[in-house]
């Protein structure tokens, strides 16, 4: 059984131990307030067509992020009808959920230790996926590659959008707080 009164998750404390000095002496912080951290990871599954074919690909696909998230995945439902692709208002379209804190830092490990590696052909992911305030956003073509899915019990391959929320100003100081993070950039 794990305690979680003392548990820090790895990469929390190695962010507090040494990465926050290592961006205090690159960019020349004067105040500990200025160094950029993690503010939240969003993960989010579109199911599209097939949720429209079959209500039940919705609520599959928030079990499965719920399960790879380790908290309750929300439905995402259409804010407007669409005669076109035969979609009402208020029909469940995907999932997501929001991770901050311990849940946070434990899933950004699982990603960059576990899930990532795991990829087919990887070769890294786009250094330049940053919007201009020092948020990254990424996509994963299939969510079974994460160790919590059981391979087996998957009806639909899932891809996911991750983007990674930062208190940082600038792309740069993202990035260079990801790279300390061990994000495998290609770029």
């Amino acid at each position: 059984m794990l305690d979680t009164a003392n548990y820090t998750p790895r990469l929390k404390a190695i962010y507090k131990d040494s990465i926050r000095a290592a961006l205090k002496e690159e960019f020349g912080y004067k105040n500990d307030m200025q160094i950029p951290r993690l503010e939240k990871i969003v993960l989010n599954i579109g199911c599209g067509a097939e949720a429209v074919k079959d209500s039940k690909k919705a609520k599959s696909a928030v079990a499965d992020l719920s399960v790879i998230a380790g908290q309750q995945a929300l439905t995402t439902k259409a804010k407007k009808s669409i005669a076109g692709f035969r979609v009402r208002e208020d029909m469940p379209l995907g999932a997501k959920v929001t991770l901050r804190g311990d849940r946070m830092y434990e899933f950004l490990d699982r990603l960059i230790t576990i899930a990532m590696p795991r990829i087919r052909d990887f070769r890294g992911v786009p250094g330049t996926s940053f919007d201009g305030r020092g948020n990254y956003a990424m996509g994963l073509k299939e969510h079974i590659v994460f160790p919590e899915i059981d391979f087996d019990k998957v009806d639909e391959n899932w891809g996911m959008d991750i983007v990674i929320a930062t208190t940082a100003k600038t792309d740069a100081e993202a990035k260079s707080m990801l790279k300390h993070f061990n994000m495998p950039f290609n770029s």
